[in-house]
């Protein structure tokens, strides 16, 4: 069969259907079921019968459209026996997939007893050898550690028949072309091989032809992979003063969460201290970083703490941020192929996202291939006129008021206020109390209100942690008795319960499951346990189990909320 001509057609996708679709063990649909999974993707309901019917596979489809379940799925229903020794092996090229796809398949074949080890790079070898000793059925790994284990014996090779190639265009980019081809040479020539790719190009044609028989081919992306769900845009730039046209882009955009890729190690730094002197919550990604300093960006990146990643593409392999809303492309990347990895990080899962490029003169012909190439034409978008910055601004000192004023006012206040409204030169009074208002303000008015917006803890209405006391006079506090009440936690009656206090606010761009998730990641307990969230302004209370209290507090007096010391303690006027 001739790849190039089978991948030309992509295959229809139903519409959500249920796992009834697959006759799936009772066994691996109870796990389905466990694990959350209501309806099959296009790529699992495709890969399924085939898989189980023991042919290789080539399989063509974007990041995020669910392989791991399209592989693991058919693997543990039909090809892996529980006891029978290492029969599959997964190949990632980053530790970070091997490890999801190990939970991933650990989760399903849980309850057939079917066990799952990842071997990778920078852990304990001991702890690798031991599991692979115990007999674990399946076994996820990066190239490198694989070989290693196959070349000391630690992982035997001759029971196992099914070999998966995950990412397979991104093990070859990344260099792991001779190690691939010395673990095949290792492996028993009667297997079963599924190759998933992104992209489907001439190295990876290549691998399939040499080390496959004549491999069924689903193609669910075709010429126009990475296009489905992700709105694109470019917007043209001069290529003089690229990170200033950047801060300029997000303030427009106002994305929610991105991804910010560079193609040079230095310009994730440049690009991350020029957004954060402009006041955007960013931080830096890439291969130079120690591995703990990763973690603890990642940690906040998965509890959605941290709104702008700046990296490279290896330090991003890898990576999953399933709540991710924009990829940005700083500078196109020089494979074209690599702009479908950057953007398929986004708009995932039925999602929506938006794919943003800034794109100098040099960058026109990357332009140009891509949408010749890959079918992809992204709407044109200018940088933001003076009257669209000036829009931004007067938002931004809105929400300042709106923040300011967000207690209680006195009925005189409000009456004076209602009859100034109608008064036939109230804009001109208005604007004397706004001048009024911003006039004590040391330091630029826009910028710290701008500040504000992007969640930076540079000013309050209140006055608290504000660069400026004298705003402070300002502010219409509410009458104490009503910041009283509000500054109370609920009483609670169940003595095996406990109120705390988090000095986490709504000012801090805060939500109530952002808050929880984060507990989640810093103190381990999970959302059940987490009975009650009352959140305001400056702090929040949290009602948990009386006995994990003391092990919660602990733990969040040592974590950090967008890079600053959080106070939390026992709640005190109950």
């Amino acid at each position: 069969m001739n790849i190039d001509e089978s991948l030309s057609t992509p295959a229809l996708e139903p519409e959500s259907p249920t796992f009834d679709v697959l006759p799936l063990s009772v066994e691996v649909r109870r796990a389905v079921d466990a694990a959350g999974w209501t309806s099959p993707t296009p790529v699992q309901i495709q890969a399924y019968r085939l898989a189980v019917e023991k042919h290789d596979l080539l399989v063509q489809s974007r990041t995020g459209t669910g392989k791991t379940g399209a592989f693991g799925i058919p693997m543990v229903d039909r090809l892996v026996t529980a006891g029978a020794g290492t029969q599959a092996l997964v190949l990632a090229p980053t530790r970070e997939l091997a490890l999801q796809s190990a939970g991933e398949i650990a989760k399903l074949g849980k309850i057939k007893g079917i066990r799952t080890c990842a071997v990778y790079g920078g852990s304990s070898m001991e702890k690798q050898v031991r599991e692979l000793a115990e007999g674990a059925e399946i076994v996820s790994g990066t190239p490198g550690r694989v070989l290693d284990h196959l070349r000391r014996g630690t992982l035997k090779a001759s029971s196992l028949k099914l070999l998966v190639l995950d990412e397979a265009d991104e093990m070859l980019s990344m260099g792991f072309a001779k190690e691939l081809h010395a673990i095949l040479e290792m492996l028993p020539r009667e297997r079963q091989t599924m190759l998933f790719s992104a992209t489907v190009d001439g190295p990876v044609t290549r691998m399939a032809e040499r080390h496959m028989r004549d491999p069924e081919i689903i193609a669910l992306s075709g010429d126009a992979v990475g296009a489905l769900g992700v709105t694109h845009y470019v917007y043209f730039v001069s290529g003089v003063g690229r990170a200033n046209d950047l801060a300029r882009i997000l303030e427009v955009e106002d994305p929610e969460s991105a991804i910010i890729f560079c193609n040079t190690k230095a310009e994730t730094e440049q690009v991350a201290e020029s957004l954060r002197k402009a006041g955007f919550d960013a931080e830096w990604l890439n291969g130079d970083m120690q591995q703990s300093d990763r973690e603890k960006i990642m940690a906040r990146t998965r509890a959605k703490s941290l709104r702008f990643l700046v990296c490279t593409d290896v330090a991003a392999r890898g990576i999953d941020i399933s709540h991710l809303t924009h990829v940005i492309n700083y500078s196109l990347p020089p494979a074209l192929e690599q702009y479908i990895h950057r953007t398929g990080r986004t708009g995932r899962a039925g999602r929506t996202g938006t794919a943003l490029a800034l794109v100098s003169p040099p960058e026109l012909g990357h332009l140009y291939y891509l949408r010749l190439q890959y079918r992809i034409n992204p709407i044109e978008r200018s940088l933001p006129s003076r009257g669209e910055e000036r829009t931004r601004l007067e938002a931004d000192r809105i929400a300042w008021l709106e923040r300011a004023f967000d207690g209680g006012s006195l009925d005189l206040d409000l009456a004076v206020a209602r009859r100034l409204a109608t008064h036939p030169d109230a804009d001109r009074l208005v604007a004397g109390l706004v001048a009024a208002f911003f006039g004590t303000v040391a330091g630029n008015v826009d910028e710290l209100a701008s500040a504000a917006r992007r969640g930076a803890p540079t000013m309050a209405p209140d006055g608290e942690g504000s660069r400026d006391s004298g705003a402070r006079a300002q502010a219409a506090p509410a009458p104490k008795s009503e910041r009283e009440r509000e500054d109370r936690p609920e009483p609670i009656d169940d003595p095996s319960s406990s109120t705390l206090y988090v000095g986490i606010g709504k000012r801090d761009d805060a939500k109530h499951e952002d808050l929880v998730a984060w507990l989640h990641e810093t103190a381990g307990i999970s959302a059940e346990l987490v009975s009650r969230v009352k959140m305001k302004d400056r702090h929040s209370f949290l009602v948990v189990p009386v006995e994990s209290t003391a092990d919660v507090l602990t733990k969040i007096q040592a974590a950090t909320w967008n890079g600053r010391a959080v106070v939390a303690e026992v709640a005190r006027g109950r």
